[in-house]
């Protein structure tokens, strides 16, 4: 990996530390996150009502019913209650307009879409953008590998819903997800958790907070779960499918020298091994089968074939530290610095039941891609509140150094009748790298966003306005496709990238406070998702920014005393300059019948001409009908529309390009999602009885966008309802010790449903398709001290 560049980094950091002390602090309130929740994590108060929820979409706390944005919120209890360990967890549709999946087979890398918006194409390389920004304590994580890493001690996870370009900036053009941590409290607390679950799972995670020591706050976290695979692999000595093995530490040192001034440093290290989902066909494609691959309608629970597999290592560390000065009362000053460092490597033999058949021929296409990137960030943010005008102002660079390799190559031969198979021989350090590529990008910006009351109609009214300007520039080099130097139209030599794309995002809000309790807006904003090139094509060749310019009206309110809460939120946009990715060529075969293609997945971008169209409406309801029991309702309805297009690259042994425009379909996109929840608490004497039960329907989604030979279409995945539960008793008192213990048992889908969520068509292999994960269950006993 290329390390930063320090000269880079220290004059940005340099920058904000001169800032904040140069100017003069006087007396307010430091900056820290507000809880999301009532003090011990539950919904409802001591009287029964719902808790405030505070969010900190606009850059600083703000109760969520008085924030002119979708914004949905997971808290901690919320992740306990499901049983989330990483992002990966939230693909079962906690929150509906969310959709969370692997990359193709790999929890390695995850997709994200928010109404649909964030990936069309293949993000899982490095000159390519996810349109839905991934933040952690305000610091950007640019790429979608190390995503799916166990999260450590979470406050919560606000999920904001639309173009976020004004305050977030680039990439977030479906929206925002933000995850917010708990921070030192500087007074003694520890956390112990130890779990135990089938499939081999198992889980330690503990959090230390120490007491305050000359103004400084130390909090430690540390966790270990691991889980096998879902899916037996039958070759002795591999590695099991869909299984994991997380551990990673985090330490943060918050200090308070005086009033109105804070720094809180945080360093987090992690490592994530995982295995591919299990690719099973379930309908056959024209070429023959072989005995010993038969078709699998149902989830199973052992390969049809064993297979070369190992996991996919990801260890990524990074440093956060976060400076904030009171410069007057109703003035804050603050500064977020951050560097970054990802190593990847993916391995991804999981397909073998989708595999093309010939007597005493090779099968089961095994890819290893390997994927490094660092990362600098700076952001400065000045944040002021007065009576009737309250705004934010700032700036931002970014740095990121990717680069990224892959092979593919057979691992097993079959007999000559097709009913068994052994290993191939193959050397990986000698097998040569399909392609390899390298990138740089840098990106700066400057935004404002201001909200006026004006003094009329009792200050019920309130005006949004705000902008940013942002410059992206990415330079790079495709220097490796299939095993040598590219050599394209008789040139030979690296595809170079060196392109630059500037951008304004504009913001206009108008909400208006109808009563104490009811509040209404009206939003129109835009986003973007960068430009960039593909790893996997032959040319190299750039393509532009997609944007996004989307209207909303929302209404929140509150209504029974308090103990119900309904948002209600419908949306329109036009949707510009789509990325698309095409295969460079169709699947075919020749005269004898044999298979024309190779290894290598060829794929090659262009920006789809037109107008498509993203429209939709969401509700969530929270009703608590009696003191301990609490409702929660979430509905989301999504139509997005996307411009057919021409495949602009050849197409087949011809070379031609194919006219007729093809049909593209929204990927990861449920027209239909829901979910429902009920949370009950009830205190028994010494200790108190805690159940929770949830349910998440889709109503099926396309995974690939566009159809695999003229004439054929694209299938889409199954509907789905996952249902997770928890049940536990809480608070026992250990005598004579301060301590309390609660144990818990938890289940995720636990009526055991299947549905394959995933499903893609090869007119010669058939169809084929991952499933969701079967029912996993397990105990868990927290102390806390």
């Amino acid at each position: 990996m290329t390390s930063f560049n320090p000269r880079f980094a220290g004059r940005f950091f340099a920058s904000s530390v001169l800032a904040l002390l140069i100017a003069t602090p006087a007396l307010a309130a430091d900056p820290e996150p507000a809880k999301t929740t009532a003090p011990d994590e539950q919904k409802t108060t001591d009287d029964g009502t719902l808790a405030e929820v505070i969010v900190t979409a606009q850059k600083r706390p703000e109760s969520l019913q008085k924030t002119p944005i979708a914004i949905s919120v997971l808290s901690a209890e919320d992740l306990k209650n499901r049983h989330v360990q990483s992002l990966v967890d939230l693909q079962d549709g906690a929150i509906p307009s969310l959709r969370v999946a692997p990359f193709y087979s790999r929890n390695s890398a995850l997709i994200m879409n928010i109404r649909g918006i964030g990936v069309l194409a293949d993000s899982n390389q490095p000159a390519r953008d996810q349109g839905v920004g991934v933040y952690i304590d305000g610091v950007y994580l640019g790429r979608a590998q190390g995503l799916g890493t166990a999260l450590y001690d979470i406050e919560s996870i606000e999920v904001l819903k639309g173009p976020q370009g004004t305050l977030f900036g680039r990439n977030t053009e479906g929206g925002a997800v933000s995850i917010v941590t708990k921070k030192p409290t500087g007074e003694f607390g520890l956390s112990a958790t130890a779990g135990i679950g089938n499939f081999g799972a198992h889980k330690i995670e503990a959090h230390l907070n120490l007491p305050e020591w000359q103004n400084f706050s130390v909090k430690l976290d540390g966790i270990v779960t691991k889980r096998g695979g879902l899916v037996d692999n039958p070759l002795p000595g591999q590695s099991d499918f869909n299984g994991f093995d997380r551990h990673g530490g985090h330490v943060e040192v918050l200090w308070k020298p005086q009033d109105g001034v804070s720094a809180d440093y945080a360093f987090d290290t992690s490592y994530d091994a995982s295995t591919p989902l299990y690719l099973q066909t379930i309908t056959a494609g024209t070429l023959t089968r072989a005995p010993a691959l038969p078709l699998q309608p149902d989830r199973v629970r052992t390969a049809s074939v064993g297979v070369p597999q190992q996991d996919s290592i990801g260890k990524t560390h990074g440093h956060r530290l976060t400076l904030g000065l009171d410069l007057a009362p109703g003035l804050q000053l603050k500064s977020i610095t951050a560097y970054r460092e990802l190593d990847q490597s993916q391995y991804d033999n999981g397909g073998q039941n989708s595999t093309t058949y010939k007597p005493n021929g090779a099968f089961s296409r095994y890819s290893l891609a390997g994927f490094t990137q660092n990362q600098f960030s700076q952001e400065i943010q000045l944040i002021g509140d007065t009576p009737r005008l309250k705004y934010v102002a700032g700036a931002m660079a970014y740095r990121e150094h990717s680069e990224d390799n892959a092979q593919a190559f057979n691992t097993m031969v079959w007999n000559a009748d097709g009913t068994a198979a052994t290993v191939a021989t193959y050397n990986i350090a000698t097998v040569p790298f399909d392609r390899a590529s390298r990138i740089t990008t840098r990106s700066i910006g400057a935004f404002g966003q201001a909200t006026w009351t004006p003094a009329i109609l009792d200050d019920r009214l309130h005006l949004t306005g705000g902008a940013r300007y942002t410059r992206d520039m990415k330079h790079g080099e495709l220097f490796i496709v299939n095993g040598a130097t590219p050599n394209v139209d008789g040139v030979t030599g690296p595809r170079r990238l060196n392109a630059a794309w500037s951008r304004v995002d504009p913001l206009l809000t108008l909400a208006y406070d109808v009563t104490g309790d009811v509040h209404v807006y009206g939003k129109w904003s835009e986003g973007y998702k960068s430009g960039g090139a593909n790893s996997r094509s032959l040319r190299y060749a750039p393509f532009n920014p997609e944007t996004l310019s989307m209207f909303e009206i929302g209404a929140k309110t509150e209504f029974l005393d308090h103990r119900a809460r309904l948002n209600l939120s419908a949306y329109t946009g036009a949707y510009k300059s789509i990325q698309i990715d095409f295969q460079a060529n169709y699947l075919q075969v020749d005269a004898q019948g044999n298979l024309l293609q190779t290894n290598r997945t060829t794929i090659e971008t262009a920006n789809a001409p037109g107008t498509g169209r993203a429209k939709g409406f969401e509700a969530e309801l929270t009703f608590a009908p009696m003191t301990g029991l609490t409702l929660g309702a979430s509905y989301s309805y999504n139509d997005l529309t996307i411009p057919a297009t021409v495949n602009p690259f050849p197409q087949g042994a011809s070379g031609v390009v194919v006219t007729t425009p093809i049909k593209i379909y929204p990927v990861y996109t449920p027209a239909h999602a829901a979910s429902g929840s009920i949370d009950y608490d009830r205190p028994m004497g010494d200790y108190t009885l805690v159940a929770h039960l949830d349910g998440n329907y889709d109503s099926g989604f396309y995974a690939n966008y566009n159809d695999p030979a003229p004439g054929v279409s694209q299938p889409k995945g199954d509907p789905g309802f996952v249902v997770n539960g928890r049940l536990g008793i809480t608070d026992i008192a250990l005598n004579g010790t301060g301590a309390t213990l609660s144990v818990a048992a938890w289940a995720r889908n636990l009526l055991n449903e299947q549905h394959m969520f995933y499903k893609g068509l090869n007119t010669l292999t058939g169809v084929s398709g991952f499933f969701n994960e079967p029912r996993t269950y397990g105990l868990e006993a927290t102390v806390k001290f």
